[in-house]
């Protein structure tokens, strides 16, 4: 069985900070600025023995309207309902306040197990805002530093002792587990692992409405307001039985507009996501296509080595639907040559149109990405490149074309052996390249070869003979 743990409490108690103390990791942003964290967050997590799915959720907000804050309450709540078990922090050196009180309340009434954590315990500080958190009526609190990790085995103490109380209760009511198969959630039907997909662009294109209306439920925080996505959201998926890792991510600009610090923070999440993608939709409005930062976007994706694909967004708002789609394509080849092939889908993220063959353009795409091609069949084509049109001459002798072989795939890798590797100009590289696109149908994927110098065989024996 998968447990799941939520981690509540109102703005800037330590959420984000016991979160990632719980998963091992720096998954979630943290900063001193209240209210850093609006979508609910998850994560493997582990504590001594325990084994969960760690939920970390957006500070706790009194709003029922259709303000973000009244967004961000309702995921909190539907993490909650979802919980096997939720640790409602306070701030102890604050002590406990009319809004920690109002919803240790809504938490007793919502039947929930709950620990109720003292954080911010160092040495003795917080020592009085914990004895007065005993009349929030949610048993005794345990003191705990998030930040230092000093109170993880009280806190291991409680949640074993709560999660092994539910357990019994299960097994009586359900009747003793028969067993059976694994839970595979992870992979799809095939047993392959998952495919990390990224979705990334300007602020306010539409990100989060395409992963909801993916994943076919409103996941995360979506409305009008620029920039309500902060930190990179993971949501796992299938699609047609294949597992997907989709990761949502903050709208990134110009570096040059970049100047506060939680917004730099974002950023560097968004990129980090990037780096560790395997295909990345670039996100576009159809009236705004392919403006500067779209392009520097993309640029850094091809870098990174990532596959890409392009998405127009807004399609159902466009005028001119042939006008904007032309005047994509036309911008990609004049100003980034190196995208070559790669799939333009106009798409409505509202709507839903043509969602199916943005995933069959991801997966086409991913299965070029990892492509091998024959060592026999690439030498074969070295040698009519090289008599078609041979590299320029170092110092008036011919630089010799003389073996290519593939080094790895996931981008396509390629080392290029010839006589004078350094003379061989980057404009021929780019010929080679777009050859080996042509050859061996690689479309939209970046190429990267490596010129090489042979070993000459003959070296030892003149150092011998010396």
């Amino acid at each position: 069985m998968s447990l799941s743990v939520a981690i509540v409490g109102r703005p800037n108690v330590g959420k984000s900070t016991l979160f990632n103390r719980l998963v091992g990791r720096r998954l979630a942003l943290v900063d001193d600025e209240p209210g850093v964290t609006r979508d609910r967050r998850e994560g493997a997590a582990r504590l001594y023995d325990l084994r969960f799915r760690a939920i970390d959720t957006a500070g706790l907000e009194e709003a029922f309207d259709e303000s973000l804050e009244a967004r961000m309450r309702a995921q909190t709540d539907r993490a909650v309902a979802e919980a096997d078990l939720v640790l409602l922090l306070f701030d102890a050196r604050a002590g406990v306040t009319p809004l920690d009180e109002h919803f240790a309340g809504w938490l007793r009434r919502s039947g929930r197990p709950a620990v109720l954590i003292a954080n911010k315990c160092e040495g003795r500080e917080g020592e009085a805002g914990r004895l007065e958190a005993f009349r929030l009526g949610l048993g005794e609190p345990v003191p705990l530093s998030a930040e230092h990790g000093l109170g993880l085995g009280d806190l291991h103490e409680a949640m074993a002792a709560l999660l092994r109380r539910d357990a019994e209760a299960e097994t009586v009511e359900d009747g003793p587990d028969e067993g059976g198969p694994p839970d595979e959630a992870g992979e799809g039907e095939d047993g392959r692992r998952p495919l990390q997909l990224a979705i990334v662009g300007r602020p306010n294109v539409g990100k989060s409405t395409l992963v909801n209306r993916l994943i076919g439920e409103d996941r995360l925080l979506t409305g009008p307001e620029a920039g309500i996505t902060r930190d990179a959201i993971a949501v796992d998926w299938h699609y047609r039985g294949r597992p997907i890792h989709l990761v949502d991510t903050a709208g990134l600009r110009r570096r040059s507009r970049v100047t506060a610090k939680l917004e730099k923070l974002s950023v560097a999440d968004a990129l980090r996501v990037v780096r560790f993608a395997e295909v990345v939709v670039l996100l576009l409005e159809a009236e705004a296509a392919l403006e500067k930062q779209d392009l520097t976007i993309a640029r850094q994706v091809l870098d990174e080595g990532r596959a890409l694909v392009i998405a127009v967004n807004k399609w159902d708002l466009c005028a001119d639907k042939q006008g904007a789609l032309g005047a994509v394509r036309d911008r990609l080849t004049r100003s980034l040559p190196q995208s070559k092939g790669v799939p333009v889908v106009p798409l409505s993220a509202k709507t839903g149109h043509n969602l199916n063959r943005l995933m069959d353009e991801v997966l086409a795409i991913y299965e070029v990405w990892n492509r091998r091609v024959p060592t026999g069949a690439l030498n074969r084509w070295l040698d009519a490149v090289g008599a078609s049109h041979p590299p320029p001459m170092k110092a008036g002798r011919p630089n010799r074309l003389k073996y290519i072989t593939q080094a790895k795939g996931r981008p396509p890798t390629f080392a290029l052996f010839c006589s004078h590797p350094q003379a061989l100009p980057a404009s021929y590289l780019r010929y080679l390249e777009n050859a080996l696109r042509e050859a061996f149908d690689l479309p939209g994927t970046p190429i990267r070869i490596h010129p090489r110098r042979g070993k000459n065989p003959y070296a030892d024996d003149k150092r011998k003979r010396g």
